[in-house]
Formats: structure tokens, C-alpha cells, sequence
């Protein structure tokens, strides 16, 4: 099981970043597909039609998320944790995710930089 963790830098207010990464109708946007998620701990949600599945945690307004991600019944919980620092730029974004299968690492990693942070940061560029 691996550990991944990156820093993204985006040109919006801490704030601005969790409402698009905690409303529905904002992920659905920047994802374009698909998603089923509500903003309260405990709750389960889906992006991308159910490519990535888990539940959420943890919210703190404007600061932190964090969730469980499924990857199949016999793994340990894969946990995420997304802080958002103030910084001179906007936003600094810190992606953590522990207790990633290691056959799926490249892979899956690849996918979050490209698909579901790079589509973030895609969104935040356009406006």
C-alpha cells in the first residue's frame, strides 16, 4: 500500500475551491459527468458515473476534506485529506491519500493528476 501526496496551486480563494469541490452541481461541472454527493459526514458519493466511490468524513469550511475511497472490500480504507492554505497565488491544495493498492498506484495516480485535480484546475483557469 503506497501513499500519495502533491501540492496544487489554484487562482481562487480557499473558499471558492471547497464549494466546488462540496457542491454537487459544481463537481458535476468540473468533472463533466456524472456525480452523487452531499456535504455532510457520513454521507457516500460517486464521481464520474462511479469510477471513483467512497464516503465522506470530514468537512471544515474553506480549510479541509476529507473522505474514505473504495478500492474493493479486501483493502484497508483508503483515506483522503484535501487542506486548503491561503497563499499569495490563491489557493494552495494538498492532496494526501494513504493506503493505495500498489498495483493500481501509477495508474490511479495519473488519473487524479489528469482527471479529477487537473479538471480543478482546468475549471478555476476558464473563468
Amino acid at each position: 500500500m503506497k501513499t500519495f501526496k502533491k501540492y496544487y496551486s489554484l487562482p481562487v480563494t480557499p473558499e471558492e475551491v471547497y464549494l466546488a469541490m462540496t457542491k454537487a452541481q459544481s463537481i458535476q461541472l468540473w468533472t463533466g459527468a456524472e456525480v452523487e454527493f452531499t456535504e455532510e459526514a457520513g454521507t457516500e458519493f460517486s464521481f464520474w458515473d462511479g469510477d471513483i466511490v467512497g464516503k465522506n468524513l470530514e468537512f471544515d469550511f474553506g480549510k479541509k476534506i476529507v473522505q474514505q475511497w473504495y478500492f474493493g472490500e479486501d483493502n484497508e480504507p483508503s483515506i483522503v485529506t484535501i487542506k486548503l492554505h491561503p497563499d499569495k497565488k490563491g489557493t494552495s491544495l494538498e492532496f494526501v491519500q494513504t493506503n493505495i493498492p500498489d498495483e493500481d498506484f501509477d495508474d490511479f495516480t495519473a488519473g487524479i493528476n489528469e482527471h479529477y485535480l487537473g479538471g480543478l484546475e482546468d475549471f478555476f483557469e476558464e473563468e
